[in-house]
């Protein structure tokens, strides 16, 4: 079941907005003193430079979007203050019901989490990430969530239930943004006659169907990459390639 118009829409307002890192390096070079940017930076940075954030930026973001429509909504995550650090939102609509929301994971819309509803599904389902199957396995503190993918692998991950209050999603932003490890973009992307997943990962890019993963030939360096990726996302070439040799400096120093 899809959630209702008034979360949908919301929710669809970043469907061009990528999950990045590299605005992270970008910054974290530009600034003194706190990262996690504020949502009317965020707001600044996407109109003149096209940037968008990685899941602590997109989750404060999408809250702020659900908080102004008069919607309740909080964190969750899992691994919080670490650097496997993973957040997502949770919206309830008028009955109460909670559907999960991850842009992080580039997401295609919102799913319900409440198995004590007629319209929940505990089947794999179709529509909610590109080119897999979500599953989920409700609980009460916790829900997993399985992707089956076309191949026929299953991977997983599991959120904590309990809500994640503003303060604290920010002071985990906080480890998160002055954590640089590898350099990742995704999108969501049309291909023929379904929404793929296109990802550039540690200067390796691939799109991933359900006809499989059709990897991309390698760009010869930073500035071949920035092209690739402001074509795919249109992230501004020049932000990008700076984030991008800031990471390759980190890749051969270690």
């Amino acid at each position: 079941m899809q959630a209702p118009k008034e979360i949908l829409n919301i929710y669809q307002r970043f469907d061009q907005l990528p999950m990045e890192n590299l605005t992270k390096a970008w910054y974290y070079t530009r600034t003194q003193g706190a990262k996690q940017r504020s949502v009317e930076l965020m707001r600044e940075h996407r109109a003149e430079l096209g940037l968008s954030g990685n899941c602590f930026d997109l989750a404060i973001w999408l809250l702020d979007e659900f908080q102004r429509e008069g919607l309740k909504a909080y964190g969750v995550g899992h691994h919080l203050h670490t650097e496997e650090a993973h957040v997502a939102v949770v919206v309830l609509d008028e009955k109460g019901r909670r559907y999960l929301c991850d842009l992080g994971d580039q997401w295609l819309q919102p799913i319900l989490l409440d198995q004590y509803y007629p319209d929940f599904n505990p089947d794999p389902l179709p529509g909610f990430f590109p080119a897999a199957l979500v599953q989920v396995v409700p609980g009460t503190e916790q829900c997993l969530i399985r992707y089956h993918r076309p191949n026929g692998k299953i991977s997983q991950q599991s959120f904590e239930l309990r809500p994640v209050e503003l303060p604290e999603l920010i002071a985990a932003g906080e480890v998160s943004q002055n954590t640089l490890g590898e350099p990742l973009v995704e999108m969501r992307v049309s291909h023929h006659q379904e929404i793929a997943h296109w990802e550039f990962y540690n200067f390796k890019s691939w799109l991933s169907t359900t006809q499989g993963l059709f990897h991309d030939p390698s760009a010869e360096d930073p500035v071949g990459w920035a092209e690739r990726i402001e074509a795919r996302t249109g992230m501004n070439v020049t932000v990008v390639q700076a984030s991008l040799e800031l990471y390759a400096n980190l890749r051969r120093d270690t």
